[in-house]
């Protein structure tokens, strides 16, 4: 009996002099926050000049996707405006076409002008303005064919109306130069008008038949190197054929 006691004596002192492990912890483990996400808001659209910004999205539609995708809706989505906006500001199709054509006669006439503006002489103003011409129709194809399709533009609008007319005017007044006296607005004579029509006749069907591609077969078959305009310079150089 009294070994037993020795025993369980010596078992609960050797039990207090070990040293106790720690016990496990009960507390889940903290995990680390992610970040809050923030929700995809879209950035407000502000712009100073909103008719602007939607008649340089009508443009560049005009250029890349032709008049038949230039649509109102088309025109909202590239500027990234709501759809009402075009029509807000325009009334419909036929008023943002015919505003963006006057945009394009204000362009068309500035050019003609800084083309113009270091000839000596009479007939080298209008060559260069014959020049500025086919060169407008070549930078910008789809505004200048948009210039010259009445069945889609409001010429009653004035802002077309005017810059339609100061093209006009530039044109008759560069002819008018050569002698047969300036006749930039009415009334002019019969062959006032006659001379204006023909010089704009020979620059605008030639800028015509280049960009439908019904030039390319002609000048195909010109000596290598030979440019459009190389062409067009001869025309107008012949004696029947002044711009």
């Amino acid at each position: 009996m009294n070994t037993s006691r020795k025993t369980a004596s010596a078992k609960a002192t050797a039990a207090k002099a070990a040293p106790r492990k720690p016990a496990p912890s009960r507390t889940a483990p903290v995990k680390a926050k992610s970040p809050a996400r923030k929700a995809a808001t879209p950035a407000p659209y502000h712009h100073g000049d909103l008719p602007g910004a939607l008649l340089k999205a009508a443009e560049s539609l005009l250029e890349s996707a032709g008049l038949p995708g230039l649509t109102l809706r088309a025109v909202a989505r590239e500027a990234g405006v709501s759809h009402a906006a075009p029509t807000h500001h325009f009334g419909d199709l036929t008023g943002l076409l015919s505003e963006l054509a006057a945009v394009g006669f204000q362009r068309f006439h500035a050019h003609a002008e800084a083309a113009q503006m270091d000839a000596a002489t009479p007939a080298q103003a209008a060559l260069a303005r014959a020049g500025a011409y086919l060169s407008f129709a070549r930078t910008w194809p789809g505004m200048f064919t948009l210039m010259f399709r009445a069945d889609r533009l409001d010429m009653t609008r004035p802002s077309l109306r005017d810059a339609a007319d100061a093209a006009f005017g530039g044109l008759a007044a560069s002819v008018g130069a050569q002698g047969i006296g300036a006749a930039a607005t009415a009334p002019m004579t019969l062959a006032q008008a006659a001379q204006i029509a023909r010089a704009w006749s020979v620059v605008h069907g030639f800028s015509m038949l280049l960009l439908d591609g019904r030039l390319c077969d002609m000048l195909r078959r010109l000596p290598a190197g030979t440019t459009p305009e190389m062409l067009f310079v001869e025309m107008l150089a012949s004696p029947n054929h002044k711009p």
